[in-house]
């Protein structure tokens, strides 16, 4: 057995049973199964995902939750209904497409319910032969603080007396690039990034540890963004206008005002959902694509990968686009038949490859047939051709440029001296 290695969920867990053992009534352990998913289908995105898709039952049953070695996950509470575990593997088949184990007849295959103290042995024996078998590697990252309530009201209260969140909201363009160097921007994203919003603050604390109050931040900083609008130095809006928000806030007073008072009659919106949020309340998806779509506007699902995408059910979601973000090892992988059948079945115009950091990824992208592009290489490009036009365009740096055209207002957006071509929409 290799040293300085150990079980650190494993042992967790062995201790929280040990404390129950005198009187474990009531008690159960849910315990998911996820080694049992083809290789392909145990992405380190997805096992995150089916994690936080049982936070609820967590809750629910003043339970915890343990991440184990083997990328299965154990939840010990007290009260868990056999018909969770039927109830955990229909909510995965109806938004994924099809892994054998979600479609085997028996269900144990994936989500067995250890019933305590029947179970209890058995179970507690199963967890030992883990540790037995082997050690993992502790994971030796700076550890962070999760946030607690009181953090996330001092942070909105912040937000509220402190910080005009226009100055925070930034904008990257979403360009469709044909023949004959033609360069069109589709749509405009707005977003604020969380992380700049957790570089004010202290970096100890871990932001998204709780589903909870990173979704009730979140809820908040959405209805924030959308608010700051209103107040943006901006004339020449784009056509097409993205906002990343969370499902929740489409409903929201503040989107339906914007929706109904901001926008001109010729405006739409691409709302950008996370496939989490998506895969956690599938009616709030099918409900929420339904009210955009029958305003004209559309539903964006963000932040996929090649390893995710072919285990969302598309033809069941049918989003009006989907973004897949690139990374560099996308580079070696230029002929993948299941990943160019999938592009050909959902339709290249709605694929957006984002993060797009150099030429690569934008040679990636032609091999498969996208045409449509986002991240630092599409800004320095955008940046550009506008500076290419603009009168004062050898004044400043590309830098100094590409900043103030992130900007909705503030200081450093009205230092510059061609502030229309900072406007200024390609292919308009």
């Amino acid at each position: 057995m290799a040293k300085g290695l150990s079980f650190a969920a494993e042992r967790y867990l062995l201790d929280s049973l040990n404390r129950i053992a005198k009187n474990p009534n009531g008690y159960a352990v849910l315990f998911v199964k996820v080694s049992k998913l083809k290789p392909k289908n145990r992405h380190p995105e997805f096992l995150k995902i089916f994690a936080k898709m049982f936070d609820g039952l967590v809750g629910a049953t003043d339970g915890l939750m343990f991440i184990l070695s083997t990328g299965d996950f154990a939840i010990l509470g007290k009260n868990i209904a056999p018909e969770t575990v039927d109830s955990a593997v229909q909510k995965l088949q109806q938004g994924l497409s099809a892994d054998p184990v979600f479609y085997a007849q028996n269900k144990d295959d994936f989500a067995h319910l250890y019933e305590f103290p029947e179970d209890f042995t058995t179970f507690y024996r199963h967890i030992e032969q883990i540790i037995e078998a082997g050690e993992v590697p502790v994971n030796m990252s700076l550890k962070k603080n999760p946030i607690t309530a009181a953090e996330v009201d001092e942070i909105i209260n912040y937000l509220d007396t402190y910080v005009d969140v226009s100055e925070m909201v930034k904008r990257q363009s979403v360009m469709r690039i044909g023949g004959n160097n033609n360069f069109k921007v589709l749509f405009q994203e707005f977003f604020v990034a969380v992380k700049d919003l957790s570089s004010r603050f202290s970096r100890n604390i871990d932001f998204w540890a709780n589903r909870w109050l990173f979704l009730y931040l979140t809820q908040t900083l959405d209805k924030k963004t959308i608010a700051s609008f209103k107040s943006a130095d901006i004339k020449n809006w784009p056509e097409q206008i993205s906002l990343n928000l969370n499902l929740s806030s489409v409903f929201s007073r503040e989107f339906v005002d914007f929706a109904k008072n901001f926008l001109t009659d010729t405006q739409k919106i691409i709302v950008e959902v996370q496939m989490m949020d998506v895969l956690n309340n599938l009616p709030l998806y099918f409900e929420a694509k339904e009210l955009l779509n029958r305003g004209g506007h559309k539903l964006l699902i963000d932040a996929l990968c090649p390893e995710t995408l072919h285990m969302l059910n598309l033809n069941r979601l049918e989003p009006d686009f989907i973004k897949i973000f690139w990374n560099p090892m996308m580079e070696f992988d230029m002929d993948n038949a299941e990943l160019r059948q999938t592009f050909d079945e959902f339709g290249r115009d709605r694929i957006i490859l984002a993060k797009c950091a150099d030429e690569k990824a934008i040679r990636w992208g032609v091999k498969y047939g996208l045409n449509t592009f986002q991240g630092p290489y599409i800004d320095t490009l955008e940046v550009a051709l506008v500076r290419a036009q603009c009168p004062h365009g050898k004044e400043c740096q590309a830098l100094e440029c590409l900043k103030r055209r992130r900007l909705l207002s503030g200081y450093e957006r009205n230092n510059c001296k061609g502030k229309d071509y900072l406007e200024k929409i390609l292919g308009a």
